[in-house]
């Protein structure tokens, strides 16, 4: 910024008031020792945001804010300015015409720097104003994460990182991508800043036969960062980099390494968990982002009243085993790690032994897992019972020997937490009777079971209502808690910059918490199956996962198909057993059953009839299945000509949702919101509860209109089902026909 540019503007901020001469001075200083546009520190001094500042600039300047977020460019327009240009001069093109470009830049442009543009483009330059961020993220867009790094050191023909000079790298090191230097180290570092600033837990640099995929997981979901071409060529730099950052070895690639680094991002100190793992194409690398320091409460868990008041009864406890859930990444951790912290007083010894150590929590004792050495959970267990603990945490209940002692621990006057793998609270109890353990062991020292689930929570800035009239989920809301149907309202996001058009932004928890009482702990003595445990829990007012989530979704917190991806449908009907009284209480009779009539006694057959009737009954048994009355959830979308994509009950994503009214091997009869004519071919998605869902293609061959509520119910029959899913779809209605006979 030249000298009448830098004038103009202090001049321009002191008329509107926005700050004084010297913390002006102050900001452009810090600007330019960072080698940043001023506007940044100006806005955070003044309590401002960036863009109210350039609104203010961009009259004095005789041009205009521009917010990149939300204009359309075409892709193809970045090829008008070479990546080495735009990133020096931190510019990116918005339109064009015949011989004017516009550009959007960060800082007013002086005369000297329009001239050098218009010489090295050959185009007359007109510039507006835009957000710093917004424009280093319109340049990853065009160019791909580091291109100008690549381009730099492509030139400069260096292609390793220089190894640091001191063997073992325990320092914290700062994430510096200010330097001018090109270099793999600064390649890697703009690409852990890049994570960083997108709230990725992890990244994930996978290699194959002609390119390698650069991918960020945000909110549990994953993403692609656009990358150059050219990335594959410093696959190998790259990851002697990230090894030398963990201390690893770099010289060995055919086994996998895991390791760590500590790293500073923007006044943030990360914890970076390295693991390297050898594939046919080049080494695949996954690092998970942790903060070194991250408060811990229960107010932050997405807990309901009822719940919060539940857990603070729980680590009021004076001894006994609370056992956490899920499968893995469901955030058992941080819920256990808020627990202990809930628990953290001078008058309590907390140890804990993990693999890993998550995080690092001031005043509680905290063991690593080292396997190597002979240190595993049961050894460790054994050795904190001599550091005389208050309350002790095991990272996972792998075996019998550690459930063993883990439970004798809790029966001795301690308290213990711990997790378990396992799909519901339910299914806790016969995991621990399965891998050895007595009955009435874990009947006497097993206080509750927590199943947990992360939901993504809705973006709080494009957060819209939208019509509930879709009957699918209206009804399935009603019939699991009850809720009158006026009263279902459900919002979603429409997809906006903070959220990086998703609609979600950030996580939240749902719980489903079965408590032992006596009669639970009698049906575990029976050894009795998980359904009946679910089943009589849930009479006790026990909420399942799904019908959490649903409680979610009337709040508005979340959207019905992320409760649909993350939970399955309960077995146990809400007839037998009803919700609890939050936000409205279940009628008695949500789901009545419907009156079958008496059976006849058949009139008896001469013995031709009864050949015949047998013959037609074997030609029935091959052609015919059985059906069953059962209520799944159905997702489908009219299928396409083009080539159909695998999917799964995880990552399909569905058009429309409709609920089965009976299915058989052969064909589905489901409601759907809207009219399919005969003949429509679909892409169904069928979930089957604790099975795998069963994916095909369905011929729509009746559709009719239920008046009542404006639903149809549509009859298909399967096109292309595998023999191996009609076999596991049959014996899955004639397994619930035998349950329900």
């Amino acid at each position: 910024m030249d000298r009448k540019t830098e004038l103009l503007l202090i001049q321009t901020l002191l008329n509107d008031r926005i700050l004084d001469e010297p913390q002006l001075r102050e900001c452009l200083d810090s600007a330019q020792n960072q080698h940043r546009s001023p506007v940044p520190f100006i806005a955070r001094a003044a309590g401002f945001d960036e863009s109210q500042i350039l609104e203010k600039l961009a009259p004095a300047f005789h041009t205009q804010y521009v917010d990149l977020k939300t204009l359309s460019v075409e892709p193809k327009l970045g090829k008008t300015i070479p990546v080495k240009i735009a990133s020096y001069y931190q510019i990116v093109p918005v339109r064009r015409d015949e011989h004017t470009l516009v550009i959007a830049v960060a800082l007013p442009l002086d005369t000297q720097i329009e001239d050098e543009l218009r010489t090295q483009l050959g185009l007359t330059i007109s510039w507006v104003l835009s957000c710093e961020r917004d424009v280093q993220d319109m340049l990853k867009k065009y160019y791909g994460l580091g291109a100008d790094t690549m381009e730099r050191m492509r030139e400069q023909k260096k292609y390793i990182a220089p190894e640091p000079a001191g063997g073992t790298q325990s320092a914290v090191e700062e994430m510096d991508t200010t330097g001018d230097d090109a270099s793999v180290i600064k390649l890697v570092n703009q690409i852990i800043l890049d994570a960083f600033r997108k709230r990725a837990t992890d990244i994930h640099i996978e290699p194959f036969r002609s390119r390698i995929r650069l991918r960020y997981r945000v909110d549990g979901i994953m993403y692609d960062s656009n990358v150059p071409p050219d990335f594959k060529n410093y696959l190998l730099p790259i990851m002697s980099r990230i090894k030398l950052m963990s201390n690893l070895n770099i010289v060995e690639r055919r086994v996998p390494q895991d390791g760590r680094a500590v790293v500073k991002v923007e006044g943030q100190t990360l914890d970076l968990r390295v693991s390297f793992m050898p594939t046919p194409h080049g080494e695949s690398v996954v690092i998970r982002i942790l903060p070194a320091a991250m408060l811990f409460h229960m107010d932050r868990l997405g807990l309901d009243k009822e719940e919060q008041s539940f857990f603070h009864e729980l680590v009021k406890k004076p001894h006994g085993i609370i056992f956490l859930t899920g499968p893995t990444g469901s955030g058992k951790t941080t819920t256990l790690y808020a627990c202990l912290s809930e628990m953290n007083t001078q008058e309590r010894k907390i140890i804990t032994i993990e693999d890993p150590v998550e995080y690092e929590l001031d005043g509680i004792t905290q063991i690593q897992v080292a396997p190597e050495v002979g240190l595993d959970f049961a050894r460790g267990l054994r050795s904190m019972l001599r550091h005389d603990p208050d309350v002790m945490m095991v990272g996972e209940v792998r075996d019998l020997e550690t459930a063993e002692i883990a439970i004798r621990v809790a029966l001795t006057g301690h308290l213990v937490f711990s997790t378990l793998h396992t799909n519901d609270a339910a299914s806790g109890v016969t995991r621990l009777i399965d891998i050895g353990m007595e009955p009435y062991l874990v009947a006497s020292s097993v206080e509750a079971f927590i199943a947990q689930r992360l939901i993504r929570t809705i973006c709080g800035r494009c957060r819209r209502e939208v019509p509930a009239e879709v009957p699918v989920f209206r009804n399935a809301i009603v019939r699991s808690i009850g809720v009158a149907p006026e009263r279902v309202r459900i919002f979603q996001g429409t997809g906006c910059a903070e959220c990086n058009n998703t609609g979600f932004y950030g996580r939240t928890a749902i719980y489903e918490i079965l408590v032992m009482n006596e009669q639970i702990k009698q049906l575990v003595l029976q050894k009795g199956p998980s359904d009946d445990i679910k089943r009589s829990a849930m009479q006790h007012r026990m909420r399942t996962l799904r019908q959490s989530g649903w409680l979610k979704v009337l709040a508005g917190v979340t959207t019905p198909d992320e409760i649909l991806r993350v939970t399955q449908a309960d077995e146990v009907t809400e007839q037998t057993a009803p919700m609890p009284a939050a936000p409205q209480t279940i009628p008695p009779n949500a789901m009545p059953a419907v009156a079958l009539p008496e059976p006849q006694p058949p009139e008896p057959l001469d013995a031709a009839s009864e050949a015949e009737a047998e013959r037609q009954q074997s030609y029935r048994d091959r052609r015919v299945f059985e059906r069953l009355a059962e209520n799944v959830y159905v997702r489908y979308k009219i299928f396409k000509t083009q080539a159909r994509s695998s999917a799964s009950a995880a990552g399909y994503e569905p058009e429309l949702v409709g609920l089965s009214k009976n299915i058989s091997a052969g064909g589905i009869l489901f409601s759907a919101a809207e009219n399919l004519p005969k003949a429509t071919i679909l892409d169904l998605l069928i979930e089957l509860p604790d099975e795998a869902a069963v994916q095909c293609l369905a011929r729509v061959v009746r559709c009719s209109e239920r008046v009542a509520n404006k639903e149809y119910e549509v009859a298909v029959c399967f096109l292309d089902l595998p023999n191996a899913d009609r076999s596991r779809l049959n014996r899955y209605v004639l397994r619930n026909e035998e349950k329900e006979g």
